[in-house]
């Protein structure tokens, strides 16, 4: 070989040599070994309300204040009667009783400012009380409203599940977030070309992501006035109980190997 294709050729060598250092590796990927993985999972159960709350209201307005406060108290005691005969396993709660004044409409024309203002003189009183009704028995349910409703009147209702039946879900929602929780970890020691069995569980902190269980709102109380025809059959209410979702939320910290 000619000395001017050896030196082309040892040129062409070097070249391809130094390349092969310099060039990046696309298939190369960072070490995962001892990694600390933050992992959220979230898991729910679902199940048919079985409890109720009614809260039920007696309104009355008169000039004479004990003649409004008498009638309350009769019929307050009527309906609260009526509700244990339908529903002996109710509990019933007194959530309120009111006594306010009613005052006339201020006059159109303001008084001269020289003169003293007038204390204003209540033209009647407004007398009410309210009655809670927490049940289970919601196959009588829009019975024994309708039969409340004859001298009460409903004010609000929610449903809900009950305490002993939330309590049996509470051990289904912690399996199925603790399932959900293996679950994200085989997939992201996959997508980090890890094997699952090189993961080790570290933490499980539930609730660990700040979104604790909320209160719920109290519902506002609406005034019901009205006109209630007590000779007449009442007619039942409807009603759909409809059903609750349960849902939590932990973190997980894995290590990898």
């Amino acid at each position: 070989m000619s000395l001017p294709k050896m030196i082309l050729l040892a040129s062409l060598m070097m070249a391809s040599h130094v390349q092969a250092q310099t060039a990046p590796t696309s298939t190369s990927m960072p070490s995962t070994s001892g990694t600390m993985v933050v992992v959220p999972a979230t898991g729910e159960v679902r199940a048919a309300n079985d409890q109720a709350i009614v809260s039920f209201i007696v309104e009355e307005h008169d000039k004479d204040k004990q003649a409004a406060a008498a009638r309350v108290n009769r019929k307050m005691k009527e309906g609260t009667d009526i509700v244990r005969r339908a529903d002996p396993k109710a509990e019933l709660k007194t959530v309120g009783y009111f006594t306010y004044p009613v005052y006339p409409e201020p006059p159109v024309q303001p008084l001269p400012a020289t003169r003293t203002p007038v204390q204003p003189v209540p033209i009647g009183w407004r007398v009410g009380q309210y009655l809670e009704v927490k049940t289970t028995n919601l196959t009588e349910l829009q019975k024994t409203v309708a039969s409340a409703q004859k001298v009460l009147s409903i004010n609000n209702i929610s449903f809900g599940l009950s305490p002993a039946l939330e309590k049996r879900l509470d051990d289904q929602r912690i399996a199925e977030t603790y399932r959900n929780l293996n679950e994200r970890i085989v997939s992201i020691a996959r997508a980090m070309g890890r094997q699952p069995g090189d993961a080790t569980l570290d933490v499980v902190d539930f609730e660990g992501s700040g979104n604790y269980v909320q209160q719920e709102a109290a519902a506002p109380m609406m005034m019901s006035r009205a006109k209630r025809d007590v000779s007449s059959e009442m007619p039942e209410p409807s009603f759909e109980p409809g059903e609750t979702t349960l849902q939590m939320r932990l973190v997980g910290k894995v290590k990898f190997k």
